[in-house]
């Protein structure tokens, strides 16, 4: 169970990527009290978790209603997490966010702290994805659960932390370990495709 914990722990924390946000939370957040960039960072986090967790109980429901396979779902879910990776690599990721960060301010907690931000088509793949291969294991499950709810505290607690001592960060510290968790998540992806395969052959 610890090593299932632990699994589910290191993808949710790699897609979810709470360190890479933080230089555009800075960004989206710039000009606000720190008061008020808590209650932000508090507000995208709670919201944010709610729209992870609905996907991871109603996820698996939406792909049969819809007729998709887990294993078309797994290999799709691979190939989108790569192309994810490769943006993260090449730092292609943080300029489209800061973009949609630039083209509007408004309820900053919803949008794009929450979404997609946080709860970005990363993550939702990656909930459904880990939550569909435990199947009927409802054991496997809670521990999705709370593997999940543990990463987006620690968001919140990273948010926090960074508020505090924002003006000593270096962004270039920041971007590096943003390439090492692409790297990490390249493997990752690859890794559902070849067991997408696996069990479609």
């Amino acid at each position: 169970m610890i090593e299932t914990f632990i699994q589910y722990l290191i993808l949710y924390f790699v897609v979810i990527d709470p360190i890479g946000t933080v230089p555009l939370f800075i960004v989206v957040t710039k000009g606000l009290k720190n008061n008020d960039k808590i209650r932000v960072a508090f507000e995208g986090v709670i919201i944010a978790t709610l729209v992870l967790l609905f996907f991871a109980i109603f996820g698996s429901y939406l792909l049969k209603y819809l007729g998709i396979s887990f294993n078309a779902f797994t290999i799709a879910g691979g190939i989108i997490l790569f192309i994810i990776s490769l943006q993260m690599l090449f730092d292609i990721r943080t300029e489209r966010r800061k973009k949609s960060i630039n083209e509007k301010r408004e309820s900053i907690s919803i949008f794009p702290i929450a979404m997609p931000l946080l709860a970005g088509p990363a993550a939702i793949t990656s909930v459904i994805l880990a939550v569909s291969s435990a199947g009927e294991n409802y054991s496997s499950f809670i521990i999705n659960l709370i593997s999940l709810t543990v990463v987006m505290i620690i968001c919140l607690i990273v948010f926090r932390i960074f508020i505090n001592f924002q003006k000593y960060i270096n962004e270039k510290i920041i971007n590096i370990f943003s390439r090492v968790i692409g790297i990490i998540l390249a493997a990752l992806s690859i890794q559902y495709i070849l067991d997408g395969l696996k069990s479609f052959f």
